[in-house]
């Protein structure tokens, strides 16, 4: 042990510690100072960031034993706090710097450390600072965060004042359709909004550390697992096996289809008979601190018999490979498309065909926080587990049966999560948790490393598509066929239903008569396919905006004009034969256009030997719900104050659950004149709240945000006097008037058929894009230099909240575009291997133009808008890398060398 003496935030702190132990966990384990926020753990990401001997330190990496006595500390508790935030703070709150929040603090002190050097910077000045210093945020595609600091900059200089950057409530009191800043706002930008690692440091002692066993390979047969060694440990408590598990040690996929070959059962919460997937979990070592955990975790003894690893779909797919689940086929699901007539003839008799064969890869989330939660028995004896879930309801039915325990003596609670991005659409740590507390009876906490982020949780299933279009000499789109295969890795989970979306979005967009086509869900040994933004979006349309690209080309049209001609209007329908809801897209285009052609003049005239410039466009559509009649519920409740308390489910990947609550809320009470602060939000706890449904498919704005309308609505007819006024509390209870009132609503929607026919979703999200990349002809390397976005979301509830979106999507758009894959473990598996983009990979030059076409089944005409912006920005950049300097690149990313070989070739 070592004792040191350090000057934090101005007064002297005296800390005994191990010599190794890190700066950032002693600042937050024994100071408390819990804005410092441990992300990738290896100085990569920028969220640990401190002011250390005035400079900027990523403390996560700095071994106690470096830091000398009286160490001058800065951290972001020393700069400002809830009742006095520093103007950076305040920028951050009014451009929407915090989404999920959880690098912000590492943000802001950086800001302010920039601030102090340089009160006048540039755009270029603050982008280069957060690139030298390693700040990356996945959240928010960093633009808002250099608005932040300008105009943190003007109030210090003297040229605003810290008033202005505060939001002012319109005179008619409405918040819906304005920056009205988030709730959670203030608690992130001072570092107080506690995530699951700071909640963690506050669970009862003898609380158990968990360290997992993980598989090294990728398929294999379990001979043994010996953990007498483990056991052995000092510290250790248990080491639990499947053995240890009452239930049945699965996981359900809820299979959507009955076609479906398997039966969902397929994933072990630990495994007993077999690896499927590297890092798969095989034994959960239980221990009273995490240096034992780790000890033992090394010492349990795992036997192995290799089996055949089947890394891709056309791998698992051929004729000798076995099956990797006995008893069920590799190609599990077949997904068919059959809209109007026979393709053959069309195909035969057509003016013009093009086809071409293309690939999406295997994107990883990459949240800034790696996965963690904890577990506990409550005073009831109810299994409570806590996390990143943003579907609780759902997830309780999915690891219950595998646990042995009945859902309703289990309680499942969002802790405030740090992104997700959709990984936690499905259950991660939450059955591990769960198991390892049944099984010590003691509170049990996971925390991921990022490298087990990686390794463990489910990414984009890759797609391989094929696709031909006939058209007219004056380019009518006559018809299309279509085949994809999704690679989904080991377990089933939403695997049929992400198949079907190649049958919902392949061609959408436009008015194609006549489709045909066929999809499959391919298990393999790969990571497993999880939900991520867009869910098959941006797998399918990807290979029909490069192709419809092709076809302009081979037509001698321009592409945004043969997408102008083709998109919907009334009388078309979409791939499976619905009626779009509007018609906006020839709005949207025709606002693009003149953008477009000065673009492409820019282009033109900008474009040099060395550098080439060009342009590209993609038409994008995303429904807003899950299929079918989809369902959601909320309670209102008037309190004993006159406030009323939300009650909701309504996941948070930080994407503004509070705010797409409070947004919504407030619009339906605006008849009882209630201020935002009289409405109360409690969000994420299924023991206080019905099911909403998981926060997926963008649905939550539309079926959340109706329900919890539906439920205000009855709360605010409840309370209304038959001369118009309203009723007090005391005058409810006199009348013996209820004073809660559950919202529901249910989508006007029907599920697809064996065709992939029907009307699946009541609302969609349309979205025109427009890339304009520089590609270096020396190295191939395509970057970004503005993005462009026509974007018809319904009516927007807040535009801080969907702004932010919408830079943040189309940032991922740009990953999946150029930098992002999980292909290669080892390479793959930290932040810049995987290609995480940094601030200097996106524009900061990224513009919104908002088309509000009232939705008639949304609440207040609103539609969703999480997954719409990452749909469409990978094809536009892929056709202006083309438009730039001829290469076409099909299979994503277009890493510089894939670039650089077609323009060799």
């Amino acid at each position: 042990m070592i004792k040191r003496v350090l000057q934090v935030n101005g007064v002297s702190r005296q800390v005994v510690c191990e010599p190794d132990e890190s700066l950032a966990n002693v600042l937050r384990q024994n100071l408390g100072l819990t804005s410092v926020k441990i992300g990738c753990g290896t100085g990569l990401c920028g969220s640990c960031t401190i002011v250390k001997d005035g400079k900027l330190s990523r403390c996560c990496r700095t071994k106690m034993k470096t830091v000398d006595d009286y160490t001058a500390i800065t951290t972001l508790e020393g700069i400002g706090f809830p009742g006095k935030l520093h103007p950076v703070q305040l920028a951050w709150i009014a451009y929407g710097g915090a989404q999920c929040g959880f690098c912000s603090p590492g943000f802001i002190v950086s800001a302010y450390a920039l601030l102090l050097e340089k009160q006048s910077p540039t755009r270029q000045e603050i982008r280069d600072w957060f690139e030298k210093n390693r700040n990356v945020c996945r959240c928010t595609g960093y633009k808002p965060l250099v608005d932040a600091v300008m105009a943190a900059a003007e109030v210090l200089r003297g040229e605003k004042t810290e008033d202005d950057l505060l939001f002012k409530i319109p005179e008619d009191g409405r918040i819906w359709g304005t920056k009205y800043p988030r709730p959670t706002a203030v608690a992130k930008v001072t570092g107080t909004w506690d995530f699951g690692a700071d909640l963690a440091l506050r669970l009862p002692a003898g609380s158990l550390h968990c360290e997992l066993v993980q598989a090294k390979v990728s398929h294999a047969n379990i001979l043994s697992i010996d953990t007498s060694e483990a056991e052995a440990v000092p510290g250790v408590f248990k080491v639990v096996t499947h053995k240890d598990i009452k239930g049945k040690n699965r996981i359900t996929g809820l299979i959507t289809f009955p076609t479906n070959k398997g039966d969902g059962w397929d994933r072990p919460i630990l495994c007993d008979e077999k690896v499927f997937q590297f890092g798969d979990a095989i034994a959960i070592v239980c221990a009273e601190n995490p240096k034992a955990a780790k000890e033992g975790a090394a010492k349990v003894k795992v036997e192995l018999e290799q089996l055949p690893e089947y890394m891709n779909a056309h791998a698992a797919m051929a004729d000798d490979a076995i099956e990797i689940h006995p008893g069920t086929p590799n190609v599990y699901y077949i997904q068919k498309i059959a809209k109007g007539p026979d393709t053959r003839p069309i195909f035969d008799g057509a003016d013009v065909v093009v086809e071409g064969d293309y690939y999406t890869q295997r994107q990883p989330h990459m949240p800034i926080e790696p996965d963690v939660g904890f577990a506990y028995q409550n005073e009831d004896g109810k299994l409570v587990i806590h996390s990143k879930s943003i579907g609780l309801h759902l997830h309780m039915y999915m690891i219950a049966p595998g646990l042995g325990i009945e859902p309703e003596n289990m309680i499942m609670v969002q802790n405030p999560t740090g992104g997700t991005f959709g990984y936690k659409f499905s259950p991660t740590m939450e059955a591990l948790v769960g198991a390892a507390t049944l099984a010590t009876g003691r509170p049990t906490y996971l925390n991921y490393t990022w490298y087990q982020q990686q390794t463990y949780t489910g990414k984009r299933s890759p797609q391989f598509t094929s696709v031909r279009m006939a058209a007219t000499k004056d380019g009518k789109l006559l018809g299309m066929e279509t085949d994809w295969t999704v690679d989904h890795g080991p377990y089933s989970e939403f695997g049929d239903l992400l198949t079907l979306r190649g049958a919902q979005f392949i061609g959408s967009g436009y008015n194609i008569p006549a489709i045909r086509g066929e999809g499959r869900t391919v298990c393999t040994n790969h990571c497993w396919g999880a939900a991520f933004r867009g869910y098959g979006g941006p797998e399918a349309e990807f290979p029909s905006e490069v192709l419809m690209d092709e076809l302009a080309e081979k037509l001698g049209m321009d592409p945004l004009e043969l997408r102008y001609r083709n998109v919907y209007r009334k009388g078309s329908t979409t791939p499976t034969g619905q009626d779009p809801e509007v018609y906006s897209l020839p709005e949207m285009i025709d606002k693009l256009r003149p953008k477009y052609e000065a673009a492409r003049k820019k282009a033109a005239e900008a474009s040099t030997d060395a550098i080439k410039r060009g342009v590209g466009v993609a038409v994008a559509v995303y429904g807003s719900g899950l299929d079918g009649p989809d369902t959601a519920e909320v309670d209102a409740a008037l309190n004993a104050d006159g406030t009323v308390t939300i009650f909701s489910t309504w996941g948070d990947h930080g994407q503004g659950a509070d705010m797409g609550t409070l947004g919504t809320a407030h619009e339906a009470l605006r008849p009882m004149k209630l201020t935002p602060d009289q409405i109360k939000l409690v969000i994420g706890d299924t023991s206080n709240a019905p099911v909403a449904g998981p926060a997926g498919g963008s649905r939550s704005q539309v079926m959340v945000g109706q329900a919890t309308k539906n439920a205000c609505d009855q709360l605010v007819a409840a309370m209304r006097k038959p001369d118009g006024s309203f009723r007090t509390y005391a005058e409810m209870v006199e009348e013996k008037l209820d004073l809660l009132y559950r919202g529901k609503f249910t989508a006007p929607a029907n599920d697809c058929d064996e065709n992939g026919q029907g009307n699946p979703f009541c609302c969609y999200m349309y979205g025109v894009f427009m890339a304009e990349v520089a590609v270096e002809v020396a190295t191939g390397k395509a970057t970004v230099e503005k993005m462009t976005m026509v974007a018809d979301i319904g009516v927007v509830n807040n535009f801080l909240v969907t702004d932010g979106q919408i830079y943040g999507g189309i940032a991922q758009g740009i990953g999946l575009a150029l930098t992002e894959d999980y292909e290669d473990i080892k390479k793959h598996s930290n932040m810049a291997g995987a290609g995480i983009p940094t601030i200097k990979d996106i524009p900061d030059d990224i513009e919104i133009i908002y088309v509000e076409t009232p939705r008639p089944d949304g609440p207040f005409g609103a539609s969703g808008v999480g997954e719409i912006p990452l749909c469409g920005p990978h094809p536009a950049i892929i056709n202006a890398i083309y438009n730039a300097c001829g290469v076409r690149i099909k299979e994503l990313p277009a890493y510089p060398a894939k670039v650089l070989a077609g323009l060799k070739g």
